[in-house]
């Protein structure tokens, strides 16, 4: 269907429809664009039901859909997610993660190495 009649549908505008389509709000159109011209994209009732997914999380939570858009890209990219977890953590929102079974390990392990460096009696190795 047209985004007309998908926005009309949906309650929404054809431009909220562009940005959220922009955003990645909606999943990427499979049809390609033939012959002379520009191919306006048509919008599949799987379109029509992710739009609507995504109004209902926007209305629940109280968020605008860049808000959404930037929450799909911590979930899909570990460098960000790891940042915003970061700051979560700084500003006490979040706990820290906690500790992994190699991270204790390796902790472990350095804790071991240091004690060999030590000399007998516990005092500090010679600096050369």
């Amino acid at each position: 269907m047209p985004i007309s009649a998908a926005a009309e549908r949906l309650g929404t505008t054809a431009r909220m429809l562009r940005y959220r389509e922009a955003l990645g709000l909606i999943p990427p159109t499979k049809e390609q664009p033939t012959g002379r011209g520009h191919r306006h994209r048509r919008f599949s009732g799987n379109d029509l039901a992710a739009v609507s997914a995504g109004l209902d999380l926007e209305r629940s939570y109280g968020i605008p859909p860049a808000a959404l858009a930037f929450a799909l890209r911590v979930l899909a990219e570990p460098a960000v997610l790891a940042q915003v977890r970061s700051f979560g953590e700084r500003v006490g929102r979040l706990a820290p993660a906690p500790a992994r079974a190699m991270d204790f390990e390796k902790q472990k392990a350095l804790r071991l190495l240091q004690r060999r460096e030590q000399p007998p009696g516990g005092g500090r190795p010679a600096q050369g």
